[in-house]
């Protein structure tokens, strides 16, 4: 829940505008590293890390997530404690912060392990203690009390980096660390300390390790395709299982909850169980297909929550899809989609009589959420290999959306079969923004706004400074400028002919939108002030909207023309009466590092949003003025 404040001369209300929900980011992958994925122990929750964030998202409604935003650096890793009360996350830098994860999602510690990441985090049973891995200097991981920091034991017996670490649960204490140096280190607790390390079992790195819920069994994974047992007691190596079936790098593995069976991910797109007893595969899933794309279905990452009655178990793709794969059925239940990087754009359409938003990444990535149940699914087909500079949709019979990108090229999205038609057009530079009217598309790239029909250009208009931004509605559009002037045009399949210009700022313009009926538009510069003009004379209508302190990215008319939705760099979100210019309603912080998109929803009651940390959020909207 998020409080906001109302102000106008002589008068403060205090409202609320709280997260419907938040669609949250996928989790950061990088390829070549297993990555972390927990359940807690009710498995009705899935921990990740994704760009600076930690997600605790729903498993049952995947649209229900909660963020953690405390971490100054890339974050890496988190877990659950047994006790289910708070979280553990690590950072890139070497800081592991505990907090609480049922009430407000306060920190309640934060320390410094390590000299560089954090790769890796386990708890004690007693949910009093923690053990944190990755890669440092003078050392490669340390046991702490979770409330004070106060160490523990000493995490020694490793040259190299340690990968993944893990407690037993049960007395006595036993908790085992793998790493680059191949060797597994046995200790014992508490306070845990070294004893003895096993180096002779596997041949390269080792990403994995997991002791049985029972803990009378230890498990270990690696790059060299190998998965070792051992006994959870002594440490003493029971024999290899599974030798030659998978085909590449382990990345991780999970145990089940009856600690019978243990399921692997590896990098040959194939997630396996494993009879502990039998020494064999029970099942084998291959995600994907093989072909061009096929490293982006290498499996990275696998949980088995436990304590659930539908054998689901949630495996991680180099692309960031969660497949959710249940025992005994030969195809994912579901496969959950979503950013993994900074999202640049966002739009909206209609699409077979649902609201579907559109949202593009830094990485190229191009997703349609539909905007009911927040479930989204990526665009398929040959799309732009890098940054996402717009999106715009055509009017809703034509059932096209239209994208741009650092490629310097536009290409088009078939709405309904949600895939990009193969087409795509050269831009004369690289592409500041794109709109579309009745029948065209203009894209502004340079000195000038160049003009699309189905796809082709069919004509341009040479600015007299560079475009920052385009508009359109209708037959009319809009050309923000590099020295703050706004040029208001005709539009034509051939040209655009200027009617009027309006000096809106001295600052450049970074966003422009038309009102629906087209009679006002409102425009956006690089320090964040928001204005307002007549487009019919160029007559100012309001001046009062200068409440952000960074550059405007993404401006929005509800449906009535009477409020306008701003998100800004400066990672809030306001909204602002034109009936009230002097009122607002505010969201402080509403994405890590910056909003870069806003749009309303559910005729006008919701506000959409997509930032910087590559999650979408859904406001629910209250005491408009």
């Amino acid at each position: 829940m998020y409080t906001l404040t109302l102000t106008d001369v002589g008068y403060t209300i205090r409202l609320t505008f709280p997260t419907e929900s938040i669609w949250a980011a996928s989790p950061s992958t990088t390829r070549g590293q297993p990555t972390q994925l927990a359940s807690d122990s009710k498995g009705e929750r899935l921990a990740y890390a994704s760009n600076k964030s930690i997600f605790l998202r729903s498993i049952d409604d995947p649209a229900v997530a909660r963020q953690y935003t405390e971490h100054k650096a890339a974050t890496t890793v988190a877990r659950f404690s047994p006790s289910g009360f708070y979280v553990a996350s690590g950072d890139a830098a070497g800081i592991v912060r505990v907090w609480d994860c049922i009430g407000d999602g306060i920190t309640k510690g934060e320390y410094s392990i390590v000299n560089g990441r954090i790769n890796d985090l386990a708890w004690d049973g007693d949910s009093q203690r923690i053990i944190a891995v990755g890669d440092g200097k003078q050392r490669y991981g340390h046991c702490i009390s979770w409330d004070s920091g106060n160490t523990v034991g000493e995490i020694y017996g490793h040259t190299q980096q340690i990968n993944s670490v893990s407690i037993r649960q049960q007395r006595p204490l036993r908790a085992a660390a793998v790493g680059d140096d191949k060797k597994l280190v046995f200790y014992h607790g508490a306070p845990f300390k070294f004893n003895t390390g096993i180096g002779d079992k596997h041949t390269n790195y080792i990403y994995g390790v997991e002791f049985s819920p029972d803990g009378s069994t230890l498990a270990s994974v690696g790059a060299d395709r190998k998965i070792w047992l051992y006994d959870g007691k002594t440490g003493e190596a029971r024999g290899e299982i599974g030798e030659g079936e998978h085909k590449g790098s382990i990345f991780g593995l999970s145990w089940s909850k009856d600690s019978r069976k243990f399921v692997t991910a590896s990098a040959d797109r194939t997630v396996k169980i494993w009879d502990v007893e039998a020494g064999k595969a029970t099942q084998s899933w291959t995600l994907g297909e093989e072909g061009a794309l096929a490293v982006r279905d290498q499996q990275v990452g696998v949980v088995w929550p436990p304590a659930r009655s539908d054998n689901l178990l949630i495996s991680l793709s180099l692309s960031g899809d969660l497949n959710y794969l249940v025992e005994g059925t030969p195809e994912p239940r579901q496969v959950v989609q979503g950013h993994q990087k900074n999202i640049t754009s966002l739009s909206q359409s209609t699409v077979n009589g649902k609201e579907t938003l559109w949202t593009g990444s830094f990485d190229g990535r191009v997703c349609s959420w539909d905007a009911a149940t927040g479930i989204a699914g990526d665009i398929e087909g040959e799309g732009h290999p890098g940054y996402i500079a717009g999106l715009a949709p055509t009017s809703e019979g034509a059932g096209r959306i239209y994208s741009v990108g650092w490629d310097d090229t536009i290409r088009s999205i078939d709405a309904s079969a949600k895939t990009f038609t193969g087409t795509a057009a050269k831009l004369g530079g690289q592409p500041k923004g794109v709109a579309a009217g009745d029948k065209t598309v203009l894209v502004g790239a340079g000195e000038s706004v160049e003009i699309f029909q189905d796809g082709k250009k069919t004509g341009d208009f040479k600015s007299k400074v560079d475009v920052t931004t385009v508009a359109a509605h209708g037959a009319i559009a809009a050309v923000g400028g590099e020295d703050g002037s706004v040029q208001i045009c005709n539009i034509s399949s051939s040209g655009l002919s200027v009617q009027s210009e309006i000096a809106a700022s001295r600052d450049q313009i970074s966003q422009l939108a038309f009102s629906p009926d087209g009679a006002n538009l409102a425009i956006g510069n690089g320090r964040g002030r928001i204005v307002v003009y007549k487009v019919a004379d160029g007559s100012l209508v309001t001046d009062r909207w200068t409440a952000h302190t960074a550059r405007v990215t993404s401006l929005a008319w509800n449906k009535a023309g009477s409020h306008v939705v701003s998100g800004s760099l400066d990672t809030n979100i306001f909204v602002w009466s034109l009936a009230k210019p002097g009122t607002k309603l505010e969201v402080k912080n509403a994405h890590k590092e910056g909003v870069n998109g806003v749009a309303w929803v559910d005729a006008g009651s919701k506000i959409v949003s997509a930032g910087v940390d590559a999650a979408v959020k859904v406001w629910k909207v209250e005491g408009l003025q």
